[in-house]
């Protein structure tokens, strides 16, 4: 079954989260970091993407990277804006934006159960990125964000859950997106332990990476250790467990970047003939089965025969994969979604307005708007050991890193 423990955080001060916390790393590019962590010393940014205090436009995969990596997280230790908890702890961590709100349990887990498969996983990672993070962890001596993992609810943690988050909240405070973050200490880590320790099976919902990068940096170490036993803090790792009913999966849309020689009147004819085409004022489909389609000024929406579609195929039922299969690769000659640089891929909120200016600016000739994978399709691909297509989920909202930080020591 599940393990998950306390662990001794590394956090900042309650009255400078805010600043210090920071976007995951790979959601935002170089300029883009660049531009969040301006006027802002503190930015965990400086550690998650530290070329952005580097000059000219340095390889990310520098050795000068990763020593400014460390450099950076040194200094906020120095200048007191991190400190570390005096003993192990559990935290309960909310978000709130608009109506909906999700709270997960922050702890750390065995990197045994994820080699093992108690910890499923839906996606394929990249030996590059892999690469990267691995360095970066070793380099800083630490998980510096955590994995978003999900769980099929369970009565008895929600009812912990519920007794454990009217005490006074250690963090609290709005983001620049609008999210408002809320953090409480658990008082006895036990009975999450007991409870966790019921739960069948946990799902990596978003941070394949860093759980990956995190069992190469533990057989890193425990290669090195004449002495390893499995119970170091290098054979854990830094996570937010949510009960799946609380999880918010949106569209993770798609451009094109040509009609692959065609006219727009060969695409439209071509497109007929996949599914029932029609014109819409609707950019985003409402339900399985149907797409929306951007072109040339106008929102089409395209609409597969369900009599089609096989459903109890776990993947070749998933939207992202109708799309590829019926649209993209037949129509617009899209070969591997992964590595196919004329398709680009566009999550998160308002993306619809998104796929309409990528068009608009002649960066993009085409959009797909799809209806979002539900989190039971994820539980049921994972649970068949599968893997998803790429790009097929986006989770909203994002995990704030440097709230906690897991030593590997």
């Amino acid at each position: 079954m599940l393990r998950i423990k306390p662990f001794a955080a590394l956090r900042p001060l309650p009255n400078i989260a805010a600043q210090v916390s920071s976007v995951p790393y790979d959601i935002v590019t170089t300029a883009e970091a660049r531009q969040l962590a301006a006027d802002n010393p503190r930015s965990f940014l400086r550690v998650l993407r530290p070329e952005i205090d580097l000059p000219g436009e340095m390889d990310p995969h520098d050795p000068a990277v990763y020593a400014a990596a460390k450099q950076n997280f040194q200094r906020l230790l120095s200048n007191g804006d991190l400190v570390r908890e005096d003993e192990p702890k559990l935290y309960l961590y909310r978000q709130v934006i608009n109506d909906h709100y999700q709270i997960g349990l922050v702890c750390c887990c065995h990197l045994d159960d994820y080699n093992n498969d108690i910890i499923k996983k839906h996606e394929k990672t990249r030996p590059d990125k892999e690469d990267d993070r691995t360095r970066h962890m070793l380099a800083i001596n630490a998980q510096p964000g955590p994995v978003l993992m999900t769980y099929r609810d369970q009565p008895k943690i929600d009812k912990l859950v519920a007794q454990d988050v009217n005490n006074r909240p250690l963090f609290h405070f709005v983001a620049p997106d609008g999210v408002t973050h809320t953090v409480w200490t658990v008082d006895d880590a036990q009975p999450y332990c007991d409870v966790f320790a019921e739960v069948e099976a946990a799902y990596i919902a978003d941070g394949h990476h860093r759980s990956a990068s995190a069992a190469r940096a533990a057989a890193q170490r425990r290669a090195a250790n004449p002495n390893h036993t499995g119970h170091e803090e290098y054979n854990w790792f830094l996570t937010v467990l949510f009960p799946a009913s609380q999880l918010t999966i949106l569209p993770y849309n798609r451009v094109v970047t040509d009609l692959a020689g065609q006219s727009v009147q060969q695409v439209l004819k071509r497109l007929a003939e996949v599914g029932n085409l029609s014109d819409t004022q609707e950019s985003q489909p409402d339900r399985s089965g149907v797409f929306g389609i951007y072109l040339d000024g106008s929102w089409r929406q395209l609409t597969l025969d369900e009599a089609t579609i096989d459903r109890s195929d776990p993947i070749q039922s998933l939207d992202v994969a109708l799309l590829q299969d019926r649209v993209l690769e037949p129509i617009f000659s899209i070969g591997d979604p992964r590595s196919d640089q004329r398709l680009d891929f566009i999550g998160g909120l308002n993306s619809s307005q998104k796929l309409v200016s990528r068009v608009h600016s002649g960066d993009a000739a085409a959009a797909f708007s799809l209806f979002p994978t539900t989190i039971q399709q994820l539980l049921s691909v994972a649970d068949a050991g599968l893997v998803m297509p790429p790009k097929s989920t986006w989770f909203e909202p994002k995990l704030r890193s440097g709230l906690f930080i897991h030593m590997l020591d």
